[in-house]
């Protein structure tokens, strides 16, 4: 907020003085020329002339639903913002009525936090709206701390009148300032442009693309994918130099490939609420995608070429407006585009042609027709264990003389009969031995059918022979060539000791009847960002959403030391913010969400799990199974969060938890201790919590010894301390039937879980 020193003048009052006071706001703003000095000059002027020790002017950002206000800070303005239906000002902006706030720390909608960052000390407040002749409200002004008597009504209407003197200055340095803005914006957009138009390397064009997309859009990160029409893919370049690596993936797959194939862009504000996202790349990156503008990018045949992805805009989702300037800057690169693609084309069939003796592992010496080698690959000197200078510009018959002369015979044979001519399990004599290869001579003609030489190809099978000989000792020697032929592949992962947590929406298919389509889109869209950022924040890994369900993991892939305390943790944060979010709801007249939530700690088995089609980084196990389990098991207690035994004796911290039962849960046959983590009940929500449980632990030890009548008694004291206590009340009705009943003598306290 602008921030004025105390003014000298009195506050005016008189009409005179008022006529006069509104003549000196609309020449004092004449004079002004932008958008800062208008902002500062019409709080120097309402703060002196209300007697208010300081004033701030907020104006409202209709793009990005926001009240924002500028303050000099050691030579440099700084912009603050805030929702627009936040604090005093909010009030003022939405309703369009001025108040005055006789104390400020009194008054719920009043915002403590400000004065926390600022060090400055509000009392009370004026706060008029902002607006123009014609009605509209653009903005806010304050005026804080008035320092003789409490602000007046006298006050209040003086400071609307002279804000909606000065609306019109606003609104039209406000606009200036938007040109001004825009101007720059497409003066850096043509010079982004014409220095990016003029690089032919793919690889640093695509760096410099998505470098000043990520910064032209305020995003975290950028890729541009470009077509390969020969393989069918969507593929794009990380990095540079020695270290650039490639991305490929079909153009048909996930958002980037709908873009591509629909030349539809989409903007996703929640990307893991949307089905055509893929977590998997979050998941092996470590990188958290929340928002997600991708659009076509199209030459100016209007053909398709590849796709520009966009994530995770900083400060909130892509807009309409951001969309367009992309469309318009892939539009104007497109041709750079195509043009740096075809040189690399180029390039890579050069180098393919350049490499591709060097990375055979078969040797590969070419002769022209003269019997003299002209290229020989590192694999070929290799073999022969000559260095590569040592044979190239050598006649054949040097080369390969003495017992290696067989060479230059089969040289002879193919130049005679212009066909190729291979030699199976050959020996050729090199400097510390023997080897065995298979050598193909082959002649090489050009595109006229004219000789220009020949080709020998040697494979090296010494290797493999005395692998076949070693396990043809072992098994049957049909059964060692099937095993060499078809190599070795490995389709596995770890065994690691992990959290798992499960959470599911309580009577979601109600909500849904409710909501509708779209209503149950958002309302998981608000929810599962709600409960990922409690996740996150704890260093937990998102599995995969299961319908209106959550998987997450804690100490995968990379373990912390307390694992299972972030598991909990996060359990109780996810609690406490869906509380919340309800109260929320609430006052919107809506529904609350009810949540369960399972944490079990065991050994699983983690990889990338799947078919060669799809796969996913994931874990599977009977640990798994039992944190489902018990995240179904919270129906029938009435918890909210259940842990199983192996997590609870893993905990380093103290929790406020109670033993809930020993369970056999279903699908399994030995009994499990589970407890009920109660640290999200606030004082408020149950003021004896210490009653309660030491009440249930009694009730519990009872329980364990059969003694029922005892039992009841403890588990009505809890229900008397907490009437809504569910655990109680089951233990009631249990112990009052298990009372009359006739009970084994080898009673355990042990229950059989019937459902999931």
């Amino acid at each position: 907020m602008n921030d004025a020193s105390k003014s000298a003048a009195a506050p005016a009052t008189g009409f005179d003085e008022k006529a006069e006071l509104m003549l000196t706001v609309a020449n004092r703003l004449a004079a002004t020329r932008s958008l800062d000095e208008v902002l500062q000059t019409l709080v120097a002027i309402t703060a002196g002339a209300t007697g208010a020790e300081r004033g701030s002017l907020f104006l409202h950002d209709p793009d990005t639903h926001e009240l924002y206000s500028r303050i000099a800070i050691g030579g440099q303005v700084r912009e603050i913002r805030v929702v627009d239906s936040s604090g005093i000002a909010g009030l003022v902006f939405t309703t369009g009525t001025g108040v005055i706030v006789d104390d400020a720390y009194d008054h719920p909608s009043f915002n403590r936090g400000v004065d926390e960052q600022t060090g400055f000390r509000t009392r009370n407040i004026l706060c008029a709206p902002v607006r123009t002749v014609d009605g509209e409200v653009i903005g806010v002004a304050q005026c804080l701390n008035k320092t003789d008597s409490p602000f007046s009504e006298e006050n209040l209407g003086l400071l609307a009148a002279m804000c909606t003197q000065a609306a019109a200055a606003l609104r039209n340095s406000q606009a200036l300032e938007r040109m001004e803005r825009s101007r720059q914006r497409e003066r850096a957009f043509l010079d982004v442009v014409a220095d990016i138009t003029a690089e032919i390397d793919i690889g640093t064009l695509l760096q410099k693309v998505m470098r000043e997309v990520t910064r032209m859009l305020s995003a975290e990160r950028s890729t541009l994918f470009l077509n390969d029409e020969r393989t069918g893919e969507l593929w794009s370049q990380v990095g540079q130099g020695l270290g650039a690596t490639q991305i490929r993936m079909p153009n048909h797959v996930g958002i980037a490939g709908a873009v591509f194939t629909t030349g539809d862009s989409v903007n996703i504000p929640h990307a893991y609420a949307d089905l055509r996202f893929n977590p998997a790349f979050d998941r092996q990156t470590g990188f958290f995608t929340r928002s997600v503008l991708c659009v076509p990018v199209v030459n100016k045949n209007g053909k398709r070429i590849g796709v520009t992805q966009v994530l995770n805009k900083i400060g909130g989702p892509f807009t309409e407006e951001d969309a367009v300037r992309l469309r318009a800057f892939t539009a104007q690169v497109s041709m750079a585009l195509e043009n740096a693609n075809l040189f690399n084309d180029v390039q890579t069939m050069k180098n393919y042609n350049d490499s591709m003796l060097q990375s055979m592992s078969n040797g590969v010496i070419t002769l022209d027709d003269e019997r003299r080698i002209v290229t020989c690959n590192a694999a070929g000197a290799r073999i022969l264990k000559r260095r590569v200078t040592d044979l190239v510009d050598q006649p054949a018959a040097a080369a390969f003389d003495g017992p290696n002369a067989w060479l230059v015979d089969r040289v002879a044979r193919v130049e005679d009969t212009h066909a190729p001519d291979v030699s199976m399990d050959g020996e050729l004599r090199v400097a510390d031995g023997v080897v065995s290869v298979n050598v193909t001579v082959l002649p090489l003609q050009g595109a006229d059918r004219k000789t220009l030489g020949t080709m020998l190809m040697i494979e090296d099978i010494s290797t493999e022979k005395r692998v076949k000989s070693t396990m043809s000792r072992y098994m049957d020697p049909s059964l060692a060539d099937r095993l060499l032929q078809s190599g070795e592949e490995i389709l596995g992962g770890k065994s690691v000791v992990a959290t798992i947590l499960f959470s599911d929406v309580r009577r979601f298919t109600t909500l849904t009847e409710q909501l509708g389509p779209q209503g149950t889109v958002s309302l998981l869209n608000e929810y599962f960002t709600i409960m990922v950022d409690c996740l996150h924040r704890q260093a937990g890994m998102l599995d995969k959403f299961i319908g209106d369900a959550i998987m997450a993991t804690f100490g995968i892939p990379i373990p912390t030391g307390d694992d299972e305390d972030r598991a909990v943790r996060a359990a109780v944060s996810m609690i406490r913010a869906l509380g919340a979010w309800n109260d929320h709801r609430r006052q919107q007249g809506l529904a609350p969400v009810e949540i369960g939530i399972g944490l079990n700690t065991d050994v699983v088995v983690s990889g990338n799990i799947g078919s060669p089609k799809r796969m996913d980084y994931t874990v599977i196990g009977d640990g798994v199974n039992l944190a489902a389990r018990l995240e179904g098991a919270c129906k029938q207690y009435g918890a909210q969060i259940l842990v199983s035994e192996n997590t609870h004796k893993r905990l380093r911290g103290t929790y406020r938890m109670r033993e809930v039962d020993r369970v056999v849960v279903k699908g399994k046959s030995e009994p499990v201790t589970i407890y009920e983590v109660l640290d999200y009940l606030t004082e408020e929500d149950c003021p004896r919590l210490h009653d309660l449980l030491a009440a249930h632990r009694e009730g519990i030890e009872l329980y364990r010894r059969g003694e029922f009548v005892r039992a009841g008694r403890a588990f009505e004291e809890a229900l008397a301390i907490r009437p809504e206590d569910q655990v109680a009340r089951l233990y009631v009705d249990r112990c009052t039937r298990l009372a009359v009943e006739p009970v084994e003598e080898s009673w355990s306290g042990v229950w059989v879980l019937t459902e999931k």
